[in-house]
């Protein structure tokens, strides 16, 4: 096997096997470093494909537990849940996705170099794996991602403190499970350990749950939780958490100051991500980090000649680059084109679609409400309920509404924020619109197929002119 490529990619991750295959597709000789033992990185092996699986779990089990009314019975009682099961299956569709990657990069001819990476500088790049290997690279693109982050003062045991990489494994479901963080990951586990059986508490530092989606949508979520059995603190700090032979016990700090003691058999803490680059040598070859992170232009440029990052590693300057899959994949997709010599142009992270997969689910894009007031928009809002459709009320998912944030002065859409059935689908069409800079009346004027759910998109445009048909 040849050392010298004109790509190297360090992770291959979302980010790192697209960019790969991009490169390769446009005659560019590549190599994957890779110290996983298979390809696919995060968002297939621990986070985005395992945890949807057991969500698809938790929602066949919903199904099972309520197929009387579906006029479906059941003759040997109550359904039980079989957790082996549950893993073998979820294990199988993670397995089959990994294998599919090893099979485009034969197809690509992409070389997969196994072992862990570090920047030696002048285009070199040594991998520990038993022996070192160094690979001469014309162009390197690091796209190591992120890997989940505690808080100050809480220990992680990965037995009864644990992070997402164990809540996909654990082998029983637990009776009680306190999660610290009501982002996509606090919400998305809610959502199955509740399903599975266990009593859920989440507990978020700031007001309100999914603090950055709408408003509107985090109250929803907040109603349908407790209509659920999922108990929500938010405003509340958890200060101590000690791990005993049976269980995890807990302080919180409520809103008004007073102290709460909790207990659970499990602790999640779902606090969010950090950049992994430790070992990576970044900083050693010059490489300007912020906060652990990459530092990168518009073009995902480092401060390093020849050297490129994308994904949960980088930082762009200004707060909040998503740490999404379908974002690092773009980017990916940008960087090797780039390095190609094709035309690029910059992401426009405004479009980027959020998708939460927590039952009900949430799908959003563009600017919320009070963003869209903030920046000096006379705005204009449509709202519908997924309850009032033909299509909801057939498969029994009533909960939700669909949310259009408009400029009142052009009628542009500004965002689209919905919560409920299929949001994370729905949602590709607001995307578009986003795009194509599509007007309110124009989206009215587009006809959308009955029965569905995304008729509710088509009458959030009507609500929004104050025109909604079925209201």
């Amino acid at each position: 096997m040849s050392t010298a490529y004109d790509v190297v990619v360090i992770g291959a991750g979302t980010g790192g096997y697209v960019a790969a295959i991009r490169a390769s597709q446009l005659g560019r000789k590549v190599a994957v470093v890779e110290k996983q033992k298979a390809l696919g990185g995060t968002c297939l092996i621990w986070g985005c494909i395992p945890t949807k699986a057991l969500l698809e779990h938790a929602h066949a089990l919903k199904i099972v537990r309520e197929a009387e009314q579906w006029g479906v019975m059941l003759p040997y009682g109550a359904p039980a849940l079989n957790m082996g099961t549950v893993h073998a299956r979820k294990d199988k569709v993670v397995s089959g996705l990994t294998k599919g990657i090893e099979f485009l990069f034969k197809k690509n001819k992409i070389d997969w170099i196994k072992g862990t990476a570090r920047l030696a500088g002048n285009g070199k790049v040594e991998v520990f794996e038993g022996d070192t290997q160094t690979l001469d690279a014309k162009e390197i693109i690091i796209a190591t991602g992120s890997s989940p982050r505690s808080v100050p003062g809480i220990e992680i045991d990965r037995k009864r403190i644990i992070t997402s990489d164990e809540a996909i494994h654990l082998p029983e479901v637990p009776k009680s499970l306190v999660i610290m963080g009501s982002g996509a990951v606090g919400v998305e586990f809610a959502s199955i350990y509740r399903r599975f059986g266990s009593e859920v508490t989440i507990i978020e530092l700031l007001p309100r749950l999914v603090p950055v989606e709408d408003e509107a949508v985090s109250a929803e979520l907040e109603k349908s939780f407790k209509k659920q059995g999922i108990k929500s603190l938010t405003g509340t700090k958890v200060t101590k958490a000690t791990a005993t032979a049976t269980g995890v016990d807990l302080e919180a700090q409520t809103p008004d100051g007073k102290t709460q003691k909790l207990s659970a058999d499990i602790l999640l803490v779902a606090t969010g991500r950090g950049p992994v680059t430790t070992g990576l040598g970044a900083e050693a070859l010059g490489i300007q980090l912020e906060k652990g992170y990459i530092k990168v232009d518009q073009m995902y440029r480092t401060s390093v000649p020849n050297v490129s990052a994308i994904g949960d590693v980088i930082t762009l300057g200004t707060p909040g680059h998503p740490q999404l899959a379908h974002v690092s994949s773009a980017e990916g997709v940008l960087v090797a084109e780039r390095l190609a010599g094709k035309d690029v142009r910059p992401l426009n992270y405004g479009h980027v679609p959020g998708c939460t997969y927590c039952d009900p689910e949430i799908g959003s894009v563009g600017l919320t409400e009070a963003e869209a007031k903030k920046q000096g928009y006379d705005v204009q809002i449509g709202t519908f309920p997924f309850g009032v459709l033909g299509r909801a009320k057939m498969a029994g998912e009533t909960d939700g509404f669909v949310k259009i944030v408009a400029d009142k002065k052009y009628d542009e859409v500004l965002g689209v924020h919905m919560i409920g059935p299929r949001s994370t689908e729905l949602v590709a069409e607001a995307v578009l619109a986003l795009r194509l800079e599509c007007t309110v009346e124009e989206l009215m004027q587009t006809i959308h197929a009955h029965p569905t759910f995304s008729e509710a998109v088509a009458e959030a445009a009507h609500a929004t002119h104050g025109a909604a048909i079925h209201l």
